[in-house]
């Protein structure tokens, strides 16, 4: 994650803290004085830094503060809190029109994705708001800029909008005018990029404003780009006036500056962050849990929604009643590993859990290959044999081998892994789950509340 330099060194300074039993103002002045640098670090804008640190250290040398029974817990919370507000506040939400089409026109720089992450916010707006959106080609400069739409367009089965290297004024009109035609409620206009901002793309941009109004312009900007993305944002908002910004690659190796800069700069909100190169890897920003992970209190909120989002609800009911019946199959074995799969890496879901760096499970995932041969060897099976293992004799299991492409010791190992975890759920079948386990998951032991019933 973007901010796994920044958490680590600022764990380092309220870890000096929690060693005092009582603050100096000394003290205050020493943690702020690293803070500021961990941020400078993180390739914060100075200017933020000096007023971040200024209104952190103006309420951590209070008496409240300094004369506090636990007075590191006390400024963690005033960090967390200016983390917060530095960042925007709250959830900024995608503005939706009173008459449709809600237009949202995508802008940035080349190579910031608008193309691909205009397509993900608009299969994000389909799954969880229920909409029918459009995408619209309106980059006539970029080779292969359509042809790139339609593919992510086919992808997520949401229709595009094209009219070839037409003038792009009139391609985001014709759109949105198709729109309504054809009841699409919301249009994302794909636009041009350049490398660099210039005034023969803002004077294209302002034209697509003025004729179809938009009802949001957001930004695209690259965060592995640092400081530079948040001098884009100032260009284009004091050309555009835009409405938020998508921060794309925030999974990356980057330190993570420019979220905390952009609001500050240019008083336009997140909207929305890009977290992976899948389709469906772009979240709502909000603050409050960004600040959260930053200071390595994780983020279960989060954790928990994208839970519920992967995990089908009636199935978990179903698999619930299953284990309660010790009746585990096979097919459920292959369910579970892979709406796992979908939840993404081992270091994205690390770094939403207290007191877990990211960093620790660096790369650490599912491994594909493993899960493309569990997946062929349970659909080799006949359905007696995914519900009765006990029937796989030597010649069954040849023949399972043989029609997935794989060897009888692969199929060993894996009746081997199913064995294990049959006997663990039998342990745990009836209710008779351990006391600490039964409160992790909840009064009656039926998965984590808020979770669908996710089993363990």
């Amino acid at each position: 994650m973007a901010f796994d330099g920044l958490s680590e060194k600022l764990s380092a300074a309220f870890k000096k803290l929690r060693g005092k039993g009582r603050l100096s103002e000394a003290d205050v002045k020493e943690a702020m004085r690293e803070i500021r640098l961990a941020l400078l670090e993180a390739d914060v804008s100075f200017k933020v830094v000096k007023q971040f640190v200024s209104q952190v250290t103006e309420k951590a040398v209070g008496t409240d503060v300094l004369e506090a029974l636990s007075p590191a817990q006390q400024i963690i919370k005033i960090v967390n809190q200016e983390l917060t507000d530095l960042m925007g506040g709250s959830a900024a939400k995608l503005e939706i029109a009173s008459k449709p089409p809600t237009v949202v026109m995508m802008v940035g720089l080349q190579g910031a994705g608008k193309t691909t992450n205009g397509a993900k916010l608009a299969g994000l707006m389909k799954k969880q708001n229920g909409k029918r959106p459009l995408l619209a080609a309106c980059d006539i400069y970029r080779p292969a800029a359509i042809q790139q739409l339609e593919v992510v367009g086919r992808q997520l089965d949401i229709p595009v909008f094209q009219m070839g290297q037409s003038n792009p004024v009139d391609i985001a009109k014709a759109a949105v005018e198709h729109a309504r035609k054809h009841g699409n409620d919301m249009v994302f206009l794909d636009t041009a990029g350049r490398l660099h901002v210039d005034e023969e793309l803002m004077d294209e941009l302002r034209g697509i404003k003025t004729t179809v109004e938009p009802t949001e312009i957001l930004l695209v900007v690259d965060a592995m780009i640092g400081q530079d993305a948040v001098n884009a944002a100032k260009a284009f908002d004091d050309a555009l006036d835009i409405d938020g910004v998508l921060l794309t690659k925030l999974d990356g190796d980057a330190r993570g500056g420019a979220a905390l800069s952009i609001k500050a700069v240019t008083g336009k909100p997140i909207k929305f962050v890009g977290v992976g190169e899948k389709l469906d890897q772009i979240e709502v920003f909000h603050p409050d849990r960004m600040a959260s992970r930053i200071l390595g209190m994780g983020d279960m909120l989060s954790l928990i929604e994208k839970a519920e989002q992967n995990f089908d609800q009636k199935k978990a009911l179903e698999l619930q009643e299953k284990l309660r019946k010790n009746k585990f199959t096979l097919t459920d074995f292959y369910d579970q590993m892979k709406q796992l799969k979908n939840m993404g890496s081992l270091s994205d879901i690390a770094g939403m859990l207290p007191g877990v760096k990211a960093s620790d499970l660096e790369g650490a995932s599912m491994d594909e290959k493993l899960l493309q041969r569990m997946e062929a060897i349970i659909l080799s099976m006949t359905p007696a044999e995914r519900e009765d293992p006990k029937l796989l004799n030597s010649s069954r299991k040849k023949r399972i081998a043989a029609g997935s492409g794989t060897q009888v010791v692969d199929i060993n190992r894996l009746l081997k892994q199913f064995d294990m975890l049959q006997a663990m759920t039998k342990q745990f079948s009836g209710g008779k789950l351990p006391k600490n386990l039964r409160r992790m998951m909840g009064k009656k032991g039926r998965g984590m509340p808020g979770m669908g019933g996710m089993p363990f």
